[in-house]
């Protein structure tokens, strides 16, 4: 990690979050004062609001580089037949030259898989691991949710609903029954997806250029973009189904199957008086066993409004900057992560939710990735065009609650 910039980047958000707290102590007392505030005074807190953003944006994308690894990097010694496709699969990259049959099958051998190609070449292991871990630093939710990898076309769980109940017996009497636990079987199913990143003809022979790394960063960065839009929004049709995609319903009436929220109170915004409160009934509406190692997740716009919240005195802020923590700070002590995936403020929207995604979502992966080479169809480029399969839902109803942006207590 670039220690300098990051180091640098923290000076600068302290710095401007005691300019940013000055300056809106500043629009609130003139609030009080006349009733409104002065244009330029709220243009500044605007201003240094959106300086604040692109910080921790700067700071996460600092993160995102250094984790990316190199589809080159850490590699371990290959098998002698995965040496050999090594040499047959860079080959096919440069060239296109190699038996379509026996690459194939050296490519199964090599990987030790017995999954079905789609009609293209299996990609060495470590270009399959960059793409996973450049879906895993990209979008937040890739990152905060568990991630399994199967063989087969659809995951299954079988999730406990309810405990077994304790039941009291009288001295000497005969022990009754108990209330059995409940259990849901939850499946998730993978889907295709595919991204195809263009090669200038040129690049193919010039030796310098890392083509296998090169192409898997392009192909990685695709996969990220698009599956992390999916875990927040995705209809599960074709596609993974994401949080905010379920039956929705207020949280007093939630069941299983369903995704528990609190009323903003305001529809498309939060309250204008003590905004705070139902933020609090939010957090507080995820049980108390799954808090430890709960989050806030949000887009930049929305945690640009909740950094102007205090508590009910107004003696001091809700958020706090703590780059150990998230880049997004922590809002009422839990750390705060940024996904402009989440919905805009809209009336009716889920722009904010708490949760301990690790328990509450999962993102299951096919084993393999393949590639088909496309030097026909565009003149003077050649197509690489990467297919895998992946899917992703909630597993844990329970362990993630929504904000909806509606009037209504």
């Amino acid at each position: 990690m670039e220690l300098k910039d990051i180091a640098t980047l923290i000076e600068d958000q302290g710095r401007g979050w005691e300019a940013f707290k000055t300056a809106n102590d500043e629009r609130l007392k003139a609030i009080e004062a006349k009733g409104y505030a002065p244009a330029d005074l709220t243009e500044k807190v605007a201003k240094i609001n959106t300086d604040l953003a692109d910080i921790a944006k700067q700071m996460t994308e600092i993160e995102k580089k250094a984790n990316r690894p190199r589809a080159d990097g850490g590699k371990q010694e290959d098998t002698p037949e995965q040496a050999e496709y090594r040499k047959a699969f860079g080959s096919y990259l440069r060239t296109g030259e190699g038996d379509s049959h026996s690459l194939k099958q050296s490519g199964r051998k090599a990987m030790n898989s017995t999954s079905d190609p789609d009609g293209g070449y299996l990609i060495m292991p470590e270009m399959d691991m960059a793409i996973d871990r450049v879906v895993g630093t990209i979008g937040a939710m890739a990152r905060l949710a568990n991630t399994v990898t199967i063989g087969v076309q659809k995951w299954q769980k079988l999730v406990k609903t309810s405990g077994m109940a304790m039941a009291r017996v009288a001295n000497g009497a005969t022990a009754g029954e108990t209330t059995e636990p409940r259990y849901a079987q939850v499946e998730i199913e993978v889907f295709p997806a595919e991204v195809e990143p263009w090669v200038h003809n040129e690049t193919l022979v010039d030796s310098r250029v890392n083509l296998e790394s090169d192409l898997a960063d392009e192909a990685a960065i695709g996969f990220a973009e698009g599956a992390n839009a999916e875990f927040i929004t995705g209809n599960g049709v074709g596609k993974a189904r994401g949080i905010t995609a379920y039956t929705n319903v207020v949280n007093s009436a939630y069941t299983w199957g369903s995704v528990g929220y609190i009323r903003s109170g305001k529809s498309g915004a939060f309250m204008s008086v003590a905004p705070a409160d139902r933020v609090i009934n939010l957090q507080h509406a995820l049980k108390s066993q799954y808090r430890p190692g709960a989050v806030w997740l949000t887009n930049d716009t929305t945690l640009g409004v909740m950094r102007q919240m205090k508590d009910g005195s107004g003696s001091y802020y809700l958020w706090q900057p703590d780059p150990a923590a998230a880049f997004g700070g922590r809002f009422l002590g839990s750390p705060v992560e940024i996904d402009d995936n989440m919905p805009a403020l809209a009336a009716a929207s889920y722009s904010l939710a708490y949760g301990n995604f690790k328990r509450a979502y999962t993102i299951v992966n096919r084993a393999g990735t393949t590639l088909i080479r496309d030097n026909i169809t565009a003149k003077g480029q050649t197509k690489f065009n990467f297919r895998r399969r992946f899917g992703g839902g909630i597993l844990n109803f329970e362990a993630v609650k929504l904000m909806a942006f509606v009037t209504g207590a």
